[in-house]
């Protein structure tokens, strides 16, 4: 059986149109993101910060720190998909991949769908030691260098280091 989605929608309802859920300050997420932005789309995505003030008020019955670890993906009705459901349901509303979808949502392709997930969620988490690099914690993205961290006492580029 293929992965149900977490509903909070009407059962039944058709998909018009999906908003998703990425973090923001996820390399990954981030060049994913870029991808599905590039895709011709039979269903229009719209794609948000999980955790940004814009995705708690469109959703404020999420759990937005869970769309920071897991994928989430909002249905138009209230439809909530998250982790390899979400990945499935983006897939369906692209052009080129909506046969794929199909396939993904058969047993042996959701059993797939979500060793894929899983393997990108290893991956991410092995690129930060298990954690997310946050802005918040004083860390920025410089696209020729990559994570430096800024936070107390690190003003002028030097920090100490552990």
């Amino acid at each position: 059986m293929a992965p149900a989605p977490v509903t909070a929608g009407r059962a039944g309802a058709p998909v018009r149109r999906l908003t998703v859920l990425y973090d923001a300050e996820c390399s990954l997420c981030a060049f994913v993101r870029d991808w599905l932005t590039r895709q011709p789309t039979l269903v229009p995505l719209e794609l948000v910060p999980a955790g940004s003030e814009d995705a708690r008020q469109r959703f404020p019955g999420l759990d937005h720190a869970a769309t920071l670890d897991e994928v989430t993906a909002v249905g138009d009705a209230g439809q909530v998909y998250r982790g390899a459901a979400a990945w499935i349901v983006v897939l369906w509303a692209l052009r080129e991949h909506r046969p794929l979808a199909h396939r993904l949502s058969t047993p042996a392709g959701a059993k797939l769908a979500k060793g894929a997930v899983l393997a990108a969620a290893k991956w991410r988490g092995g690129q930060w030691g298990g954690g997310a690099y946050r802005r918040a914690d004083g860390w920025t993205y410089e696209p020729g260098t990559g994570w430096i961290h800024r936070g107390p006492g690190c003003d002028d580029g030097t920090c100490a280091t552990r």
